[in-house]
């Protein structure tokens, strides 16, 4: 079992590391070959204006900060797709708050071994937890060496072990999308500033402005504008609802893991 989850969090990490690089190879492929390419623009050529309704010219436009907001874009959808199956993974087959009801129902009778059997059908995070509490409840109950007391500190401890053990695997790669929700913000605004600096140059100029630098530097300021609150709302967006889901996950283990102690103090003199 342990080495099991060795070797699954040695593909998380190896997944989770591969992800980035990935994502800003496609990125830069995706910005110079197909938003760069010469038909987007006015006379063939990309120093050109983008075509009229051409929205590939007009982003490229946006300039170097495009493929990094490309890059953040790509890696919140992808962990988006990854957090959302293995959340669906560790809530198991069935509903899990009808799930904690069969298993305080079976408690409130004595009967562990339907409540485990329950575990095996249910299976995920909360059922893992809930095994490894029974598990124990069993092995307490065959104790002769330890006093009540000791026996309900004893359970209540292997929830949070068991519980500490299956968080981790839940929030992972969370963090990644609580990072792009600033850093999307941030990037999008320092392509704002460069796009503004280039107008303002092209305005600068003396005599007539330079009119296709200004249109340059207003598309660069705008796009990239676009595209860092486009991408920070998405990464927002999903790291709430997995916030939550996750919330809700913790909530059903702490209360089944309630219910067991509370079975074991209630049917244990």
């Amino acid at each position: 079992m342990k080495n099991r989850k060795l070797k699954h969090k040695g593909f998380k990490l190896s997944f989770s590391a591969l992800v980035i690089p990935v994502a800003l190879v496609i990125a830069i492929g995706v910005f110079q070959f197909i938003m760069g390419n010469p038909s987007n623009f006015q006379g063939n050529s990309s120093a050109n204006a983008a075509l009229p309704g051409n929205y590939f010219g007009t982003v490229y436009k946006g300039g170097f900060i495009v493929p990094i907001l490309m890059t953040l874009l790509l890696t919140v959808l992808t962990f988006t797709v990854e957090r959302f199956i293995a959340i669906n993974k560790a809530s198991g087959y069935g509903s899990v708050p009808d799930f904690v009801i069969e298993i305080k129902r079976f408690l409130g009778k004595n009967e562990i071994a339907a409540a485990t059997s329950a575990c095996d059908e249910q299976k995920g995070s909360v059922a893992n937890v809930i095994k490894s509490v029974l598990t124990k409840y069993t092995q307490l109950e065959n104790d002769a060496t330890q006093t009540k007391d000791q026996k309900l500190t004893a359970l209540q401890k292997e929830v949070e072990e068991a519980t500490s053990l299956e968080l981790p695997a839940l929030e992972e790669n969370l963090v990644i999308l609580a990072t792009i929700t600033s850093l999307a913000t941030l990037m999008g605004l320092l392509g704002t500033v460069l796009g503004m600096i280039r107008a303002f140059a092209a305005l600068s100029n003396a005599g007539a402005p330079d009119s296709v630098a200004l249109a340059q530097g207003i598309s660069e300021a705008l796009v990239n504008t676009a595209f860092g609150i486009g991408t920070a709302a998405l990464a927002v967006i999903f790291y709430n609802f997995f916030t939550t889901r996750i919330d809700k996950l913790t909530y059903s283990i702490d209360e089944a893991g309630f219910s067991i102690v509370q079975s074991y103090a209630a049917n244990h003199a």
